[in-house]
């Protein structure tokens, strides 16, 4: 067939590309994950799991049509040469990128590059004139896969994972000793809006909360013998209370994590139900660089249950499910979700659970719209906070800069009346003023504000103790895990 088009076919024709066009057609109707992976994507891809590509190491903004560099990765080119937080990037191989409607796709594509490849970039920073000129050679650049770890109190540590990469295992260990060190007793495993990735580093984690045998998953397919993943040996965080925090975005290695902390009885799973992905994908490589994810197995969780949701009325309704779970009240209601008898397991202990559609927690924290406004709307739909603090960080970095923690820039921002401030800015960008709008959605409002000036000038250290004073699923989070009483409940045999 191929051969006829490339030879009959009114105008020419590329084989190569006939067929590369065609496979995603062919490959639709097997399952939403299995998917065709064309050579020019695969570094990118190949990237994200490894976890590093070639770049200069800033993290960037685009503000009033100009790239903002964020933040500096430490130790990275950029930071060796001296290019601060603040700094504009006007200029990339002496060709000027400032005003003319640059995109994030296009910055990256200018910056990133080889290990050891040169880029020419021009610096504007306030108070110097010129343009400061730097020639960067690129460098390995993590991608860093542990957001955040902290103590939030005494006894209670804190781990953002939003990706499984192939250095998250070690990332999740490093943040481990750090807490252990500091006196955590308890954990909070934060795997909200984490879509998954790599097989073995979830293995990894789960295997340091586990007795030596116990089940952490298997796989099996139709060309797949099952294969069974156990606990190698006794967990080095054996002694640690384990709560895991899931939302409907976390999704496959989130949901083994969760799946197999909740069938062990390990921990307890806050949050609402997550994706429901539970296929396993190989990926096969072709001779022109391409590659091919295809579907070949699907996991259980230890009790045995498939977490895999439906996808038989095809790829677009697949992810539409989360759209559907919200219109019909899942997200505000527990008892919206109904599980047949035929999809009920029990976990070691007896507990029941069910499968056939993402890891249901065994606390519901429903999501708090109670101060959403039509203010906040108009704001949130202009990017004005995020605008705001950018801008605000930028003007009083000095200032700024000589604040140590998150609890230090939020008291300065208080006395500084950030938040009036900001409706002030937000007049200047055509939102009025609305006093009624303001008293529902000024604590979300001024919270958010303060995250993202401490993130600006702090990183993530400085962004997630703040943030987390509107964040219901943690606030519940850590009101159970001081309760005994709550513990033995949730983890008790209700059958």
């Amino acid at each position: 067939m191929v051969d006829l088009i490339q030879n009959a076919y009114v105008d020419s024709v590329s084989k190569e590309k006939v067929i590369e066009d065609a496979i995603p057609g062919l490959l639709k109707n097997l399952d939403p994950h299995t998917t065709y992976i064309p050579a020019g994507d695969m570094k990118e891809v190949t990237e994200e799991m490894r976890g590093n590509f070639g770049g200069i190491g800033v993290q960037f903004s685009i503000h009033n049509d100009t790239v903002h560099v964020v933040d500096v990765i430490s130790g990275g080119p950029s930071y060796k040469l001296g290019i601060q937080a603040g700094d504009r990037i006007v200029m990339v191989n002496d060709s000027g990128i400032a005003g003319i409607k640059i995109k994030n796709e296009d910055v990256l594509r200018l910056l990133r590059g080889e290990k050891g490849t040169k880029v020419k970039v021009g610096i504007k920073r306030i108070g110097i004139r010129e343009v400061i000129r730097y020639n960067i050679t690129r460098g390995d650049i993590p991608i860093i896969s542990v957001d955040v770890n902290y103590m939030i109190n005494d006894q209670t540590g804190y781990i953002k994972v939003s990706r499984f990469g192939e250095k998250t295992y070690a990332e999740f260990m490093e943040a481990m000793e750090k807490l252990d060190r500091q006196g955590a007793g308890k954990l909070i495993i934060d795997l909200r809006s984490n879509p998954g990735g790599y097989l073995m580093a979830v293995i990894n984690m789960v295997n340091e909360f586990l007795d030596e045998g116990e089940l952490i998953l298997y796989t099996e397919g139709h060309s797949q013998p099952r294969k069974t993943y156990k606990a190698t040996s006794k967990g080095k965080w054996l002694n640690k209370k384990v709560f895991v925090l899931i939302d409907e975005y976390s999704a496959s290695a989130s949901e083994i994590f969760a799946g197999a902390v909740q069938d062990n009885d390990r921990g307890i799973i806050i949050g609402r139900r997550s994706f429901g992905k539970g296929l396993v994908q190989e990926q096969i490589p072709f001779h022109d660089g391409s590659a091919l994810r295809l579907t070949v197995a699907r996991y259980y969780t230890p009790s045995g249950r498939s977490i895999q949701k439906p996808y038989k009325e095809g790829t677009d309704e697949y992810y539409h499910d989360i759209m559907k779970r919200a219109v019909h009240g899942e997200l505000v209601i527990a008892d919206s979700i109904q599980f047949a008898d035929s999809l009920k397991y029990e976990t070691k202990s007896g507990r029941i659970v069910y499968g056939g559609g993402g890891i249901m927690p065994d606390y519901f924290v429903p999501i708090d719209t109670s101060g959403y406004s039509d203010y906040y709307s108009r704001i949130t739909g202009k990017a004005l906070v995020y605008n705001f603090a950018l801008d605000y960080s930028d003007k009083n970095r000095q200032e700024l800069k000589k604040l140590k923690t998150a609890a230090d820039i939020e008291d300065y921002l208080e006395k500084q009346q950030i938040l009036d401030r900001f409706v002030d800015y937000a007049v200047n960008q055509g939102v009025k003023k609305d006093p009624k709008g303001l008293t529902i959605s000024g604590k979300i409002i001024k919270t958010q504000i303060m995250a993202y000036i401490a993130r600006n000038m702090l990183g993530e250290e400085g962004f997630f103790p703040i943030i987390r004073k509107i964040d219901d699923t943690l606030l519940k989070t850590i009101e159970i895990s001081a309760s005994e009483e709550q513990i033995k409940k949730l983890l008790a045999v209700t059958k």
